[in-house]
C-alpha cells in the first residue's frame, strides 16, 4: 500500500502531480496534513510522521522515504511503464539520476540563499549560484527540449517546481521560459492545482 503525506501548496504538490503524470494518483492514500509555513503560520501535526513534520513523506508498505529527489525516484522505480524515469541499464540512467541530485544538492539551496539575501565565498564554491544553475540548464535545453531529450520526464517536472512555486526566481533565459511553459501546459499541472485547491485548508 502507498501513502503519501501531503500539504496543498508546498513541495509535496510536484509528488502528487507525478503520481498522476504515473497514472496511479487513484492507487495512493493521500493524507492532508499541516505543515509550518515560511509566513509563520501553521505548525507541526501530530498527524504528520515525518521526522521533520515537513512534506512530502511516502510510506510503502510500512517503509519511509522521504525527500523529494528520493521519492521521485522511488516512485518512478515502481511504475516504469510510465516512461517518466529511467531504469537500470537504461543509457540515460546516469543522467536520471544526476538531475535528480543537482535539484536537491544545488538548485534548491541556490534559490534559497538566493531569495534569503545570502551570499559567502564558501556557498559560492560548494553550491554555485544562479548563473551557474542558468548555465547548466540552458546548455541541455539549447540542445532537446527537455532534460532527458524530446520527451517530459520526472526530472523535468522535479526540475522546474522552483519556478512553478516563485516565477520571479526562473532565469530570464528563452530556452529556460520555453521549456517552463512546455512543462506547465501538460494538464497535470491544472490537475494538481484544482486538487490543492479543493483540499487545502479553509
Amino acid at each position: 500500500m502507498l501513502t503519501l503525506y501531503h500539504s496543498p501548496r508546498s513541495r509535496s504538490s510536484r509528488i502528487v502531480r507525478l503520481l498522476d503524470e504515473l497514472g496511479v494518483l487513484d492507487q495512493v492514500d493521500i493524507r492532508i496534513v499541516g505543515i509550518r509555513r515560511n509566513d509563520g503560520s501553521g505548525g507541526a501535526d501530530p498527524a504528520n510522521p515525518h521526522p521533520d513534520g515537513k512534506v512530502p513523506l511516502l510510506v510503502h508498505d510500512d517503509v519511509e522515504i522521504w525527500e523529494s529527489s528520493a521519492i521521485v525516484l522511488y516512485l518512478t522505480d515502481l511504475f516504469p511503464d510510465a516512461g517518466l524515469g529511467r531504469s537500470v541499464g537504461h543509457p540515460e540512467r546516469g543522467a536520471y539520476l544526476s538531475w535528480l541530485a543537482w535539484y536537491c544538492g544545488v538548485v534548491e539551496p541556490v534559490i534559497v540563499f538566493t531569495a534569503a539575501g545570502l551570499s559567502h565565498p564558501i556557498l559560492d564554491a560548494t553550491f554555485r549560484g544562479v548563473p551557474e544553475v542558468a548555465a547548466r540548464l540552458s546548455a541541455q535545453l539549447s540542445k532537446t527540449p527537455y532534460l532527458l531529450g524530446d520527451a517530459f520526464s520526472a526530472a523535468d517536472l522535479l526540475l522546474v517546481s522552483p519556478y512553478v512555486w516563485f516565477p520571479q526566481s526562473a532565469p530570464d533565459v528563452p530556452v529556460i521560459r520555453d521549456w517552463i511553459e512546455r512543462c506547465q501546459a501538460r494538464p497535470s499541472a491544472d490537475r494538481i492545482e484544482e486538487f490543492d485547491a479543493a483540499n487545502a485548508p479553509a
